[in-house]
């Protein structure tokens, strides 16, 4: 386990956030707690929506559609790796602060924010892949990432690292992937009950 003490100004700025969230309308709290969540599964749609467009397309377009996916859980899993070793407590942990969402069992360590990890690395591979929704996903990205300080659940510093951890590695595995899987996509179109799916 490394010991990383939580920055002061982090500290701080996490304080003056959920202060600043207590005092919203109950439906935009609901809304803001929603959305962390929710803005996940919009990211898989439009993953599946990309995958359909590139379908029968050119075979890197294809292979980008393909290994988008497995390069934010690439991204992931250095964001949940980092977890595990740094083991840092939820800013909820040992001290009482009003928050929109229930504060995370023990265990569920905090730095850096999985989700955080997952928006950006979701956003910066369709960047990449499917440029035109680049307008709608960074700016969603950065949205879910204030949203895990906002609910009450990280610190900002939580966010702004895996933040940086999802726009770098995703699109750097997206990258050194779709090399690889070009070539596989046009053997397998040879084969024609494959055909249909790529």
């Amino acid at each position: 386990m490394i010991n990383l003490s939580v920055p002061e100004i982090s500290t701080d700025l996490y304080g003056a956030i959920v202060a600043f969230a207590e005092g919203f309308p109950g439906w935009l709290q609901a809304l803001a707690l929603f959305g962390t969540d929710a803005g996940i599964v919009l990211f898989v749609v439009l993953f599946l929506v990309n995958w359909w467009l590139a379908r029968g397309g050119e075979p890197r377009r294809m292979a980008l559609a393909l290994v988008g996916p497995v390069a934010v859980t690439g991204a992931y899993l250095v964001s949940e790796i980092a977890k595990t070793l740094i083991q840092q407590d939820r800013p909820c942990w040992g001290r009482t602060v009003t928050m929109i969402a229930d504060c995370p069992s023990p265990g569920d360590y905090s730095f850096p924010s999985n989700h955080a990890t997952i928006a950006a690395a979701s956003a910066g591979v369709l960047a990449i892949v499917w440029r035109v929704t680049r307008f709608v996903v960074i700016p969603l990205a950065v949205g879910m990432a204030f949203s895990r300080v906002f609910v009450g659940v990280h610190y900002p510093h939580d966010v702004m690292v895996g933040f940086i951890i999802g726009i770098v590695v995703a699109p750097v595995l997206l990258l050194l992937l779709v090399g690889a899987v070009t070539p596989v996509i046009k053997v397998m179109r040879g084969k024609e009950v494959l055909r249909s799916l790529i």
